[in-house]
Formats: structure tokens, C-alpha cells, sequence
């Protein structure tokens, strides 16, 4: 029997037969990690096609590379990092290699010790620097096929590797059928079937009869040249068959004619053989000691089993391999459920339940014949564990599963509860949904009727921003109140969340707030959820200068709230600091709730908190920053399927002054957001507009957007326009509007003593004052915002305070205002602003130039260059640098030779020379950085 497109006799040597530039291409990929790069690629095409073949001939290149192996496996799909533990369990002695959070993180994973569910980004980060480590004495080989059948915890992790591999001397190649989403930007490399020429040769080295050569023509061209369609078939054809060309009728079923092929050979197999295999298909693992064991239990030896051998089906060595998974799959399906049955529960019996008690659990279920409470159990037992590996999607997997077995029916619809739950927070909506159906139709009392309802509520929500979950939640919440007072006080805050963000009026949210203002009062001391309520009721109720005092000690309450409370309810809670004008406060709540959700695996909730940490930090004008978890919150919004606002990016287009760019999304965003009624989506891109034409001058435009947005009765965004208003408005002369729009900001900013809310206040009085009142406020907006790390809004207030300076002909002092503006604008990357303070300039009589640093690094650098020199520039090392960026030291260093030669310079101290630190430029907060 010849290998798939090996030629016959040919061996090795020779290659794989039709596949010269299928082999060109790996060969210049093991050239090129052999010179010190990284290379990553997707082999990807159907079944048969040849994809092993390939990862094969990778394998044949000298032994100076290392290669690190594993296999996807169908059975295996539910288990975190099982995939990801077989590539790496040969590096597993350099674990103590790495930094101690990382060497934590995969020690977690892969069950080496007990602990909280590690970020999922810290995991990847620990791959990346164990091959990167294992590199430096040889380069690596690093296959994975069947990659279609990873566990997605393995898929994720190896997909964020993949994209940072650089300079490490690693290859890391994935055979999939088709590609993950997770492996999605990848480059790839499409197998097709053989040309025609190949496919005869190979045609004719599988078959032992005369073919007319319009039957061979025709069996090549119906099986596609597929190598394994082509050596396969013709066995499970009888001759006339074969000759009489009638052997393929149907090539949409060329996979199931494999495997029919496959099945043949396994049904003349003696039993005690047959058997053998099926245990070996029904084992994940691939063990050979554990197949023993398992043969054992049902009373089989290896001479009995291998008398015969396997028709070359089945091989032993370090690990168990099937020919091809087709053989795997036919061997488990040809089975009856009864042999089923008995080949999981012998593999169950010869599993350590304390060293691998999961897998153990999910032998146990599968050899289960109908509903068993002992293993519902053990499942539901192996759910908290799974959490503690892979994240909320491996909880949910077991809990499902658990669910399934379990026979009593209270117990079962307490189960489903869980189920739809960790389904949901893992980003699984349609599993949710049907999980949360089983809990309706066998809940026997009405609390667990009501938490079904509340997870209804909020798959409801999770599907998009609508106006269905506000009423829903509140309609949840009110049923559990007199079951769990804790949890009905939770749903409230998730319904005024809800409310704030969706309802096309304020009926719903009023409602709400009017529900949480008679809700009895805590009978111990105010918890951070209790202050959370009642500032958010009253601020509905009865106003922001009543809400603040309960607003500020909420604000104080929620630095010290726990992971459990950020994950459920801490999105509604973020806005606190923002309404108090607490900017620091606002950014270190959304860091710390991002930081949460990533390390529980809790991928619904990490897309809000994304959100919320971009906008937050588009305050600071780090636009890079912001940039940078904006592509965050899409792959996370793409590995969801739930829909992620453009609000950070209406808002970076805005302040950088983009119009052509910007303005196609605020018009979408406006039809889309107004057609389903949410208010925060056309908030945010009037807004946004308002801020893009005051950039440019265009105010009648800015005046336009900015009172269609503060006329919306939301409850953030239509106050942070109002500065944009009273601008725009004085720009055209419309003082009585101005007025108007100041004193609601007044009303808003007032209560609050914050620098942020004090310098705004100010700077829009001076808009409105002359004289000296005027200068005084000025001097006040700028002293205040100085304080603060909101340079875009003191860069603002340098910009206003010039442009009157100049118009009351105090042109030296103007200039030192404009320049400052000219200069911050311009690190910032405030385009229009910095075009505008630059006319400004002009008028007062001096000329003005690019600024030095925007030059050096917005265009000798990339954007990722840029955050690395700045960071060692900073002191940063190499290592610190990688983990911040999830890159390898290695990368890092690859890029620093680059920066270097961009500088003209040679040394990393030299950096601080080449890249001064800008006056302008905020010095790094505690807790907001790493």
C-alpha cells in the first residue's frame, strides 16, 4: 500500500508525487525559520485531499529543526487546552523558564496545579515565550493538523501565537479542512485535487486491473484527483465495478465513500481487533499504556488484538495514530451504541480519576445509556474545573452534557439554568437559548422559573441592542424579589443598564428607576450595589444635584469590587465615575472590569467592557491605545457574534479630524442606531460630529449635530455635548443658545468639584464672558484640565483662550497659547484642531512648522514600532516590553534593530535623545498600564 501521492516504490526521496509547488512553498517556510524568522500557515482543503501528506513532507527536512506535534480530535472538542497541552507537554521542563504570571497560567491549564481561570491573553503570551525560549537551541517545527477539530480554548491561544510570530525561529503550520475562525488572517495554502497527469499515475499504482483509459479519465475526474479517493476506492470496488466505470455515482459523497472504503477493510478485521481500534477511536488522548488498559478491562491482550495486525489501519508507537481520521470516524460510527458504550467505560475505568478526573466525567457520559444521576454529578463537578482551565465555554460544555443525564426534573431545570448561563457569558447565544427552554419546561417552582426568565432576559439583550430586554429585566427582576432579594437587586441594575443604552424614550427607564426608589433599604450597611441603585434611581427621580452625594460614595464603593460582581453587573456600574466627572476613577474601573472579563474567559461581558475602556481612553488622546482595543472588541465581537457600537470609533474619527472617514460612519450609525431606538448610538455620533466640524470650523454643521444630540434625554453623552454646543453656538453668534446649553452643563458639572468637570465649566463660561471675567476663566479651565490626563481638553482650552487672546489683541501671550495648542494637537494626532490653532498662528503674525515629534515618529515608525520605542525609551526590557504587547523578547529585540536604523542611532539610550518626552505627553497612571 503507497502513501497518498507518494509514487510507488519511489520513497521519500522523490517527494510527493504532483504536489512541486504545494513543496516549494514549506520548503522556503523551514528556509526561512531556519535564518532566524517565524512563519505560520493554514494547509487547508476537504478530506483526503492530501493536508498530512504535506505536514508529513515537512517532517523529512534534516534534524536540525525540532518538531512538536499534535492532532485535533473530533471527540476532544469540549476539553480546554486539550489540543494545545499535546503540542507543548515535550516543553513542559522549560516551564520554569518564565516569568511566574505566565508559568502560573500554563500550569493552570494544563492541571499541573489549582487556581482562578488565568487570563486568556496570559496564556497565549506564555505559549509565545515557551516556543520562543525552546527556539533558541533550535529552530521549531510546530504541525497541527486536523486543526478544524481543536478544542477552541487551543484555537484561540495557537491563532494569537500564530499572528506574533516574527523573529523566533518557529514555524507553526495547521492542517484543517477548512478554515477556524480563530485562524482567520493567517496565510494559507489551499490543496486541491492532483492535476490530471499525477492522479493516473497514482491511479494506476492502486489498481491491479486494466483500466480503459475513458473509465481511469473518468474516475479521476469524478473523485477531483483526490490522492485518498484515488488509493482508496478502487479497494472497495469489485472488479466489474471498476472496469465498467460505474464504481462512483455520486461525488458529493466522496468523504462517505472514503470512509465506506475504510469500513470494508475493518469489517474483515477479526472482532478481538475491531474492538481494539473502536477503543482507540473513542480515546482523545492517543495513549498507548491507556489503551492497554482500557483493552484489559474487556479482557483482551496485544497478541490477541495484533495477531493478525490492522491492514495498516491502526499504528502503536509514542502515540496511537490512525491511518487517516476517516478511519477514525468509521471505526466509532460502525459500531453499535452498546460497543460504544463499553469502549468508554472501559476507557473511563483505566483513567487516574485524580489526574485527569474531566476526562474521566466525559468517558463516563458517553457510556452512559440513558439518564444517570451519579454522572450528571461528576459533570457537574468537572464544570467548575473546566472554568478553572479553559473559561466560561468549557463550564458550559460539561454543565450542558450534565444536564442531559440528570433525571429528577428540578434538578435538571437548576442544572439547564447553569448551563444557559455559562453558555451565554461564554458568548454561545443559540445554546443559551435552547438550555434555557429546558429549564422553562422543568422548572417546578416559580423562583426557577423566574431565573430562567432572567436569562432569557439577558440572551435577549446579549443578541443586540434592542428595546425587547429593558421590560423583560424588570419584569424578571420583580419576580425574584421575593425569592432572592440580592439577585432581584442585580436584575434591576441590569435593567436600568439596559434601559439607558437601548429605550427609544424614557418611560422604560423612568419605570425602572421608580421600581429600585421603593425597593426596601439593605438591613446592613450599603454595599456598592445598594449606593450603585439609589445614585442611578435618583438620578432618573429627582436629578444630578440630588443623585451625586449617593454617585460619589457608589464611585468610592466599586474600587474594591469583587471579580464575581464586576462580571455581572460592574458594565452598569462603570458609568458611576463618569457621571460624578471622575476621570481617573472612570478609566481605572474599566481597566480593572476589562482585566476581569478576559481572565474568566467571559467573552459577552469583555466586548461592553472594551467598549467602555476605548472611549475612556480616547479622553486621554492616547489614540493608539484606544486603536488597539478597538481591534480587541472586534475579534471579540467576531468570536461572539455579538454586535459591538462603532461609538470608539466614531469617536477617534472625530477628534483626529478625519471628515472622509468619519462621516460615513456617523450617517450609518444614525439610521442604524435610530431605526432600533438606541439612544446612546445616535448620541454618541451627533456627538461626534458635533466634535469633528468644531475641528474644523464648520460650526454651523457642529452647532447642528451637537443640538440634535443634547436634545436626546440620555444621560452621558448628551452632557459631554454640551461644551460642543456652547462653542458652536458662540462661533455663530447665538449667545442666547450658548446660555441655554451652560446653564445645563452648569446644572451637571456643578455638584460635581472634579478638575475634569471644573476646567470644562470654566472653559465654556469664558466662551460667554468678557474682560477680565473672561481671562479669569480661561486661566481656571486650564489650571483645573492641567491637573488631569485629558490632554485633548486642555489642549482645547490653550486653543480657545488663544483664539480670544488674539482677538483682543494680546498677540505675544495668544502665540505662547497657540503654539501649545499647535504642539499638543499635533503629538496628540488632533489633526483639524492642530490645522485650526496653525491658522491661528498665521493670523497672529508667526509661521509655524510640523511638529518635530509627530514627524519622527507618526512617519518614520509604524504604529507598533512607535509603542515599542517609546516603552524602552521608558526603561522598559525586552521581556517587559513582549508582555505588554504580546510579543517575544525576540520580536521586540527584530524591532528595535529596525527602530535603530529608522533613528540613526545604535543604542537603546540613545532613545531618550531620539524620542524626547513631550511637556504634553501624560506621564504614565498607576494601575493603567501592562
Amino acid at each position: 500500500m503507497v502513501d497518498p501521492e507518494q509514487g510507488p516504490g519511489r520513497g521519500d526521496k522523490v517527494g510527493l508525487l504532483g504536489r512541486q509547488i504545494e513543496c516549494a512553498v514549506l520548503d522556503r517556510l523551514v528556509a526561512a525559520v531556519r535564518t532566524g524568522r517565524s512563519r505560520a500557515l493554514v494547509v487547508h482543503g476537504p478530506p483526503g485531499i492530501g493536508k498530512s501528506a504535506l505536514l508529513g513532507h515537512l517532517t523529512d527536512s534534516p534534524g536540525d529543526l525540532r518538531v512538536l506535534r499534535a492532532v485535533g480530535i473530533e471527540s476532544e472538542m469540549e476539553l480546554p487546552f486539550a489540543t494545545l497541552h499535546q503540542l507543548c507537554v515535550p516543553l513542559v521542563d522549560r516551564l520554569k523558564s518564565l516569568p511566574a504570571p505566565q508559568r502560573t497560567a500554563l500550569e493552570t491549564v494544563f492541571g499541573i496545579r489549582a487556581g482562578p481561570p488565568p487570563d486568556r491573553f496570559l496564556v497565549g503570551m506564555a505559549v509565545l515565550s515557551l516556543l520562543s525560549d525552546a527556539s533558541q537551541r533550535r529552530p521549531l517545527l510546530c504541525l497541527v493538523d486536523d486543526a478544524h477539530w481543536m478544542d477552541r480554548a487551543s484555537a484561540q491561544v495557537l491563532g494569537f501565537v500564530a499572528r506574533r510570530l516574527l523573529a523566533e525561529s518557529i514555524a507553526l503550520v495547521f492542517g484543517a479542512r477548512e478554515r477556524s475562525p480563530d485562524l482567520l488572517g493567517l496565510p494559507d495554502l489551499e490543496v486541491t485535487g492532483l492535476r490530471d497527469a499525477a492522479a493516473h499515475t497514482l491511479l494506476e499504482a492502486a489498481t491491479h486491473t486494466r483500466l480503459d483509459h475513458d473509465i481511469r479519465s473518468r474516475f479521476v475526474a469524478e473523485t477531483q484527483g483526490n490522492p485518498l479517493a484515488l488509493l482508496e476506492l478502487p479497494r472497495a470496488l469489485s472488479v466489474t465495478q471498476l472496469a465498467g466505470g460505474f464504481g462512483l455515482l455520486n461525488t458529493d459523497a466522496l468523504p462517505g465513500l472514503i470512509e465506506q472504503s475504510f469500513l470494508r477493510r475493518i469489517e474483515d478485521l477479526p472482532e478481538q481487533t475491531r474492538l481494539l481500534l473502536l477503543i482507540a477511536a473513542a480515546d482523545p488522548v492517543g495513549d498507548p499504556a491507556l489503551v492497554w488498559r482500557a483493552a484489559d478491562r474487556l479482557g483482551m491482550t496485544p497478541e490477541e488484538a495484533l495477531a493478525d495486525g490492522t491492514d495498516g489501519l491502526l499504528s502503536f508507537d509514542v502515540r496511537v495514530t490512525f491511518r487517516h481520521p476517516l478511519v477514525r470516524s468509521a471505526v466509532y460510527r460502525s459500531a453499535t451504541e452498546s460497543e460504544r458504550r463499553s469502549a468508554h467505560l472501559a476507557l473511563a475505568q483505566a483513567t487516574d480519576p485524580h489526574l485527569d478526573p474531566d476526562r474521566r466525567a466525559w468517558h463516563l457520559a458517553s457510556a452512559t445509556a440513558g439518564p444517570d444521576e451519579a454522572v450528571a454529578a461528576e459533570l457537574e463537578q468537572s464544570a467548575g474545573r473546566a472554568q478553572a482551565r479553559g473559561g466560561l465555554a468549557a463550564a458550559a460544555a460539561f454543565l450542558q452534557r450534565s444536564v442531559v443525564l440528570t433525571v429528577d426534573a428540578s434538578r435538571r431545570a437548576e442544572r439547564a439554568v447553569a448551563a444557559a448561563d455559562a453558555s451565554l457569558q461564554a458568548g454561545d447565544l443559540d445554546a443559551a437559548r435552547r438550555f434555557v427552554d429546558v429549564a422553562d419546561q422543568n422548572a417546578q417552582n416559580e423562583f426557577q422559573r423566574a431565573r430562567a426568565h432572567l436569562v432569557r432576559s439577558q440572551v435577549t439583550f446579549a443578541a443586540g441592542l434592542n428595546r425587547e430586554a429593558p421590560p423583560l429585566l424588570l419584569t424578571a427582576a420583580k419576580r425574584l424579589e421575593r425569592f432572592d432579594t440580592n439577585l432581584a437587586r442585580e436584575t434591576y441594575l441590569l435593567a436600568w443598564g439596559t434601559s439607558a443604552l437601548v429605550a427609544a424614550d424614557g418611560d422604560s427607564l423612568a419605570a425602572i428607576s421608580q421600581a429600585m426608589r421603593t425597593l426596601p433599604p439593605s438591613t446592613a450597611a450599603p454595599r456598592a450595589i445598594d449606593l450603585v441603585i439609589e445614585g442611578y434611581a435618583l438620578l432618573v427621580t429627582d436629578g444630578r444635584a440630588t443623585a451625586v452625594p449617593a454617585l460619589q460614595r457608589a464611585a468610592a464603593a466599586l474600587e474594591d469590587l469583587p471579580g464575581r460582581d464586576l462580571l455581572k453587573w460592574g458594565w452598569v456600574a462603570n458609568g458611576v465615575s463618569a457621571v460624578v466627572w471622575d476621570d481617573r476613577a472612570m478609566r481605572v474601573m474599566y481597566r480593572r472590569a476589562v482585566d476581569v472579563a478576559r481572565a474568566a474567559g467571559a467573552l459577552t461581558e469583555l466586548s461592553f467592557c472594551l467598549a467602555s475602556l476605548g472611549m475612556a481612553t480616547t479622553w486621554t488622546g492616547d489614540f493608539t491605545g484606544a486603536a488597539a482595543i478597538v481591534d480587541e472588541a472586534d475579534i471579540v465581537a467576531a468570536a461572539t457574534g455579538v454586535p459591538i457600537a462603532a461609538h470608539v470609533k466614531l469617536r477617534l474619527g472625530a477628534l483626529r479630524g478625519h471628515s472622509a472617514d468619519v462621516e460615513p460612519l456617523i450617517a450609518a450609525t444614525v439610521e442604524e442606531a435610530g431605526a432600533s431606538g438606541q439612544l446612546m448610538g445616535v448620541t454618541v455620533a451627533q456627538w461626534s460630529a458635533a466634535v469633528l466640524y468644531n475641528g474644523l470650523a464648520r460650526y454651523e454643521q457642529a452647532l447642528a449635530a451637537a443640538q440634535t444630540s443634547a436634545r436626546i434625554p440620555e444621560l452621558w453623552v448628551s452632557v459631554w455635548v454640551l461644551p460642543e454646543l456652547v462653542e458652536a453656538a458662540v462661533r455663530v453668534g447665538d449667545a442666547e443658545l450658548a446660555g441655554e446649553a451652560l446653564e445645563r452643563l452648569a446644572d451637571a458639572a456643578e455638584p460635581c468639584d472634579t478638575d475634569w468637570a471644573q476646567g470644562i465649566l470654566a472653559r465654556c463660561r469664558a466662551l460667554l464672558s468678557e474682560g477680565t471675567s473672561a481671562d479669569r476663566h480661561y486661566r481656571r479651565a486650564i489650571e483645573r484640565l492641567a491637573r488631569t490626563q485629558l490632554r485633548p481638553e486642555l489642549a482645547r482650552a490653550h486653543l480657545v483662550y488663544g483664539e480670544w487672546l488674539r482677538r483682543e489683541r494680546q498677540r505675544v501671550e495668544a502665540r505662547d497659547h497657540l503654539r501649545t495648542a499647535h504642539k499638543m494637537f499635533a503629538s496628540i494626532g488632533m489633526e483639524a484642531f492642530a490645522e485650526r490653532a496653525r491658522r491661528e498662528l498665521l493670523a497672529s503674525g508667526e509661521s509655524i512648522r510640523k511638529h518635530k515629534l509627530e514627524t519622527s515618529l507618526g512617519d518614520e515608525l509604524t504604529p507598533q514600532e512607535k509603542q515599542i520605542a517609546l516603552l524602552v525609551r521608558d526603561g522598559f526590557s525586552n521581556p517587559e516590553v513582549g508582555s505588554r504587547l504580546f510579543l517575544s523578547p525576540r520580536t521586540v529585540e527584530w524591532h528595535l534593530r529596525k527602530i535603530f536604523t529608522k533613528l540613526s542611532i545604535t543604542s537603546r539610550r540613545q532613545l531618550r535623545d531620539a524620542l524626547p518626552r513631550s511637556a504634553y505627553e501624560p506621564a504614565p497612571e498607576q494601575g493603567l498600564r501592562g
